[in-house]
């Protein structure tokens, strides 16, 4: 069973089920809800003004997937309008975890817990979240740097 939502504020990204994202039986192909929650995981950073190409420019860095973890309860099917919701759950020195699903008609086809690491675009070493997107992710910009080894692992509910 699908762990229950966090009651946190979301970000909602709508897509449509086409041809392309389907399987041969005519459901959405498992990798396809990866696609979907980075393109939402992209829209929700632009719409708080955070866009990827502003991090990479002015703070020489890059958000990537450290880890994640994906539980199915139903299929998307072809033709299906599907809402990707996007929660921020924490904000810590070099990690931010993510609450995301996939929803149609306000059931849950898909549950992701989602790591991000912070690294310098080019040596890929960690690196703390830049403050100005800290704040405007929920965190604080007070606390020293920490390293990946310090974080905590995100753990299902």
């Amino acid at each position: 069973m699908i762990r229950p939502a966090p009651d946190l504020p979301a970000h909602a990204f709508p897509v449509r089920v086409y041809f392309e994202d389907t399987d041969a039986g005519g459901m959405a192909y498992h990798a396809t809800y990866l696609r979907w929650a980075e393109r939402a995981r992209t829209e929700a950073l632009r719409d708080l003004d955070l866009p990827h190409q502003r991090l990479m420019e002015r703070h020489n860095s890059i958000l990537v997937v450290r880890r994640l973890d994906v539980e199915y309860a139903a299929p998307a099917r072809l033709d299906d309008e599907v809402v990707v919701e996007t929660r921020v759950l924490a904000v810590k020195g070099v990690t931010l975890r993510l609450d995301q699903r996939m929803l149609r008609d306000g059931a849950t086809l898909a549950a992701l817990g989602v790591e991000l690491a912070c690294v310098d675009r080019h040596t890929l070493r960690p690196r703390r979240i830049p403050d100005p997107w800290r704040l405007a992710l929920g965190g604080t910009g007070t606390p020293a740097a920490s390293d990946i080894e310090g974080e905590t692992a995100w753990t299902a509910a």
